[in-house]
C-alpha cells in the first residue's frame, strides 16, 4: 500500500472505504435495533426513539451514498479466483442487495412519513421536506414495505456476518482481510487475491 491513505493496493479496500464500512455497520444495526424498540414500546422514550431512527435513517442514506461514489472512484479488491463461480455471484448479489436496501430502506421511511402528513424533523430541529403528497392509502403500504423490508435486511446482514466469518476463519482467502478495520500491518499475511 503506497502512503495515500485513499489509496488501496491490489487486495485491499482502501481506508476510507473500510472506516465508512465499519462505520456504517455500527449506524445499521443501531438503526434496526432502534426500529425494534420503537414498534415494541409506548413509553416516554417512544419518541426520542423516533428522532433517533429518523435522523440516523438519513446519515445512513448519504453515508451509503457517498459510498457508493467512493467504490466507483476507487473501486474493490478483486475476488480471489479460487472461489466458485456461485461464490462469487452470490457475493456481487449480496452487495448489491445491502446496497439496495441502505438507499431504499431510509428512501421508504421518508416517503412513508411524507405519505402520512408526519414531519420529519432531525436532531438539531432539522426538518426535510416531504417527498410524496399526503395519502392514508399510500401511508399504509409503505409502512408495510419499510417493516417487511427491514426483516429482509436483518437477514441479509446476517448472511454478511456469517459470510465474513467463513472467509476469515475457513476459507482464509483474504476476503475478510480486504475490509479489515485493522492496518495492513496487523492483519495476518494471506494468499493474492489473483
Amino acid at each position: 500500500m503506497n502512503g495515500d491513505p485513499m489509496s488501496s493496493d491490489s487486495a485491499h479496500f482502501t481506508v476510507l472505504q473500510r472506516a465508512l464500512h465499519w462505520l456504517m455497520a455500527i449506524g445499521i444495526l443501531a438503526m434496526l435495533f432502534i426500529g425494534v424498540g420503537m414498534v415494541s414500546t409506548v413509553a416516554p422514550k417512544y419518541l426520542p426513539l423516533v428522532e433517533t431512527h429518523k435522523t440516523l435513517g438519513i446519515a445512513i442514506l448519504v453515508l451509503a451514498l457517498f459510498r457508493l461514489a467512493v467504490r466507483f472512484i476507487y473501486g474493490s479488491p478483486p475476488l480471489p479466483a479460487s472461489m466458485p463461480a456461485p461464490m462469487k455471484l452470490a457475493a456481487h448479489l449480496s452487495h448489491y442487495g445491502l446496497y439496495a436496501l441502505m438507499i431504499g430502506m431510509p428512501l421508504i421511511g421518508w416517503a412513508m412519513l411524507s405519505a402520512g402528513a408526519y414531519p420529519v424533523v432531525l436532531y438539531g430541529g432539522i426538518r426535510l421536506p416531504a417527498i410524496l403528497p399526503q395519502s392514508d392509502q399510500l401511508h399504509a403500504l409503505l409502512w408495510q414495505a419499510h417493516v417487511y423490508l427491514a426483516f429482509a435486511f436483518f437477514a441479509l446482514i446476517l448472511m454478511h456476518l456469517a459470510a465474513g466469518l467463513f472467509h476469515a476463519l475457513i476459507r482464509r482467502d483474504g476476503v475478510f482481510e480486504s475490509m479489515s478495520p485493522l492496518p495492513a500491518g496487523t492483519r495476518p499475511e494471506t494468499t493474492p487475491a489473483e
